[in-house]
């Protein structure tokens, strides 16, 4: 094409610059980096939007907590849209949270929690126009929008799903732009409720957003835990926390449909080393046979209760391959 033509049209303000790779904050769980970026030091895009969904009690939350946190220690601006009204401080600096460095706000509806974090972005570039922001919001499956919270019989069940998804349309159709434009990485909770009467399929449905949140996502994350059969606990049979599954269903940054292995220690945080062995299993660092696992290129064998003592240890023998490449 003419370079007359492509000035005329850069000048008239229809074309754009290629926006750069903005970068990454850690998940806190290297497998789940993994998942996400292909990378294990990487995690959750800049200038996207990411979304953790699941049931209650699957570390959604705490996800978003460890992503603020490591955020914090890059430096970053990190905020706490808390429409749920569920924020601990104390466990929140217990998880290394500086709660001096967190902007914290609690709208009550769908379209003043957007807005806040609308508002937030626009004075912070007024200053600084360049260090990314990194906002959590938790959760948008309990903001009502402004029709449900102003109507007459809104009891804070009335969750009216076409009212709903086409207020988190508006929203996101407002507020995604300004992602890449202001290096911004939103990390929004939600939560899964069943679909009444379904009979075949998976009776799975998003509590709010419907299929208009999800076309907006850069990456979209279920966590899966049973209940039952996912609890961790220590010698003395006492609940220490749960262990699960994080599935990759959509994403522009890297490879979709993976999964990894998660957990999550109720007085702890996350385990950030959890699923990591089989990670590296299928990058083929390493060989197993049985209950054994073998470094390549040193032979070294060692068990899967081993293995985290192994990594941390930069002194282990026949582990040098995984230290480095770990850049311990």
């Amino acid at each position: 094409m003419d370079n007359a033509v492509l000035t005329r049209l850069k000048n008239a303000g229809l074309l754009s610059e290629q926006v750069p790779d903005m970068g990454f904050v850690s998940t806190g769980s290297y497998a789940l980096n993994k998942v996400i970026s292909g990378d294990y030091t990487k995690g959750i895009p800049v200038g996207m939007i990411t979304q953790f969904h699941g049931e209650a009690s699957t570390a959604k939350t705490v996800f978003a907590t460890h992503i603020l946190k490591e955020a914090q220690a890059k430096g970053y601006y990190t905020m706490l849209v808390d429409s749920e009204n569920a924020y601990n401080p104390e466990f929140a600096k217990h998880l290394g949270i500086d709660p001096k460095k967190l902007i914290y706000a609690a709208p009550e509806t769908l379209e003043d929690c957007f807005q806040v974090i609308e508002d937030t972005i626009s004075a912070i570039r007024e200053t600084d126009p360049d260090t990314p922001i990194v906002v959590a919001y938790d959760s948008i499956a309990v903001s009502p929008s402004k029709a449900e919270y102003e109507a007459e019989n809104y009891d804070g069940n009335n969750m009216q799903g076409a009212v709903r998804a086409k207020s988190t349309g508006a929203c996101l159709r407002k507020i995604n732009p300004l992602m890449r434009k202001h290096k911004v990485a939103l990390v929004i909770i939600n939560q899964i409720r069943n679909k009444v009467g379904v009979m075949y399929g998976s009776p799975d449905t998003m509590a709010a957003g419907g299929k208009s949140l999800e076309y907006y996502l850069g990456v979209n994350l279920k966590c899966i835990s049973n209940k039952t059969s996912d609890l961790l606990r220590d010698e003395h049979k006492s609940v220490t926390g749960i262990k699960g599954t994080v599935r990759n269903t959509k994403n522009k940054v890297s490879v979709p449909f993976r999964e990894c292995e998660f957990e999550l220690m109720y007085n702890e945080g996350l385990n950030p080393y959890a699923g990591v062995l089989r990670q590296i299993e299928a990058d083929g660092l390493v060989k197993r046979n049985g209950a054994w696992y073998t470094v390549e290129g040193t032979g070294k064998k060692f068990q899967s209760k081993e293995f985290e003592g192994l990594l941390l240890d930069p002194e282990s023998e026949g582990f040098g391959p995984i230290h480095k490449f770990f850049g311990i």
